[in-house]
């Protein structure tokens, strides 16, 4: 008997201009792992919602057809009556967090489970070491990276044993052993895995079963096997991709130089020991390290938002900066006056921006109608509509489909070539560079 039965599944938010699902139907079966791909703002994240019973309950809007997971119809009942049954992680793990404490956050679903309390800790630990993060057990939540607060949020899911797993984006801040850590625990897990993943290759090769979704529908549901000739013939670059090859090195005088600069945060450890980094006009730099080496502390002091507390910083020219969750500062009701917002208001230059990044039909959407992974690109926009001489990027391709993702390295290549300096802080071996040094757990920087 199948697990989930979707028949013909429509859904639009409320005042939006189209569906956002339309005529979805599919049966996963218990034990299944799925990669679900397709580009952003595809319909994976509300698919994933749907199968919660988040949609409708909690999003509103039109909902028409049936979602029955382990025989419960999500339209007549509440999502509360699945907790257990399913567990979802989603693309904004900062959104999901409710306790101050890292084992706390873990036991939180265990407890509100009525899991015998005898039984909770053992199952909180587990969970965190299956994730490699039993060593943040005693940290604060709001003193997490980004991927370690994922991670986090993963073991939150994992310790319910749920028999439906629903993972979007669960990888897209985790540096590369930590993501096949978890992905290799993902394919020992019992129940039926749901994976949403714009870091196709890890997914594909976990998957059983490939969907793709383009436009709110379901375009291919194969074996993997005949899922792969599919994405060949008809969307190559959702296939497992290559690492990189480095782009020529320019010879630009430096537009920001740091020298053993250290740092720590006024409640925990030293985060940075003495690194040092240079970025020249004319490169895009790949900033790399594991989760809470240290990247987007470095980035932000590369930006000027924080001061070292020793070293030295030298900067040419004016930074902006791109935080890992840029959705969390949109400020303006439509999406041209976020963008215009960095240039005194001049709507012209703000379109010209959005185009750049894919996102010119939007201009006049609120910013909260965008998928994570357009909201993104939104992010880029605003950042770089002002020409910064340095532009610094926080995990930019978080949530961002192959097709972007390269028209995005394309443009930040001529961006640098025109006399300016990019620093990326990723996990995205994928993404071209001019140069990759790495931050250490330690804190020490390499060329």
């Amino acid at each position: 008997m199948a697990l989930v039965e979707v028949e013909r599944l429509e859904f639009s938010y409320p005042g939006a201009a189209g569906p956002a699902l339309e005529d979805v139907s599919l049966r996963l079966e218990p034990g299944e792992v799925v990669a679900l791909l397709g580009p952003s703002g595809s319909g994976k994240s509300t698919l994933l919602r749907a199968l919660t019973g988040l949609v409708p309950h909690f999003h509103g809007g039109r909902f028409s057809g049936s979602v029955l997971v382990a025989g419960v119809d999500t339209r007549r009942s509440r999502p509360s009556v699945l907790a257990g049954t399913t567990a979802a992680v989603f693309q904004d793990p900062e959104d999901q967090v409710v306790m101050a404490l890292v084992r706390n956050e873990v036991a939180f679903g265990l407890e509100n489970l009525g899991v015998e309390p005898g039984e909770i800790w053992a199952r909180t630990d587990e969970a965190l070491a299956a994730v490699g993060a039993l060593h943040l057990a005693e940290r604060r939540t709001a003193e997490l990276s980004g991927g370690e607060l994922q991670r986090v949020c993963l073991a939150s899911a994992i310790a319910l044993r749920p028999r439906l797993l629903l993972l979007d984006e669960p990888t897209s801040q985790l540096d590369p052993v930590a993501a096949d850590r978890f992905l290799a625990l993902v394919g020992e897990l019992e129940g039926t895995t749901v994976l949403s993943e714009q870091r196709t290759g890890r997914a594909l090769s976990l998957a059983d079963r490939v969907l793709f979704m383009e436009g709110g529908r379901i375009l291919a549901d194969a074996v993997r096997a005949d899922g792969l000739a599919w994405l060949a013939e008809h969307r190559a670059r959702y296939l497992p991709p290559q690492i990189a090859a480095d782009l020529p090195l320019p010879s630009g005088e430096p537009v920001c130089r740091l020298d053993g600069v250290r740092f720590a945060y006024r409640s925990g450890a030293e985060i940075l020991g003495g690194a040092s980094l240079e970025v020249r006009r004319g490169e895009v730099v790949a900033l790399e390290g594991p989760n809470g080496s240290g990247k987007t502390t470095l980035a932000k002091i590369a930006a000027g938002l924080l001061a070292p507390d020793s070293g030295t910083v030298e900067r040419s020219g004016r930074a902006g900066y791109l935080s890992q969750d840029p959705g969390r500062y949109l400020v303006r009701d439509r999406v041209i006056d976020e963008v215009a917002l960095g240039v005194a208001g001049d709507r012209a230059r703000a379109q010209r921006a959005l185009g750049r990044v894919g996102l010119g039909w939007a201009a006049e959407r609120h910013p909260r109608d965008l998928s994570s992974g357009e909201r993104e690109r939104l992010g880029l926009a605003a950042v770089a509509v002002s020409d910064p001489d340095l532009l610094v990027l926080d995990e930019p391709t978080r949530g961002i489909d192959p097709d972007r993702k390269a028209e995005i390295a394309d443009w930040l290549a001529e961006y640098a070539a025109a006399g300016r300096g990019v620093l990326v802080a990723t996990h995205d071996r994928t993404f071209p560079a001019n140069r990759r040094v790495s931050l250490e757990s330690e804190a020490l920087l390499a060329a």
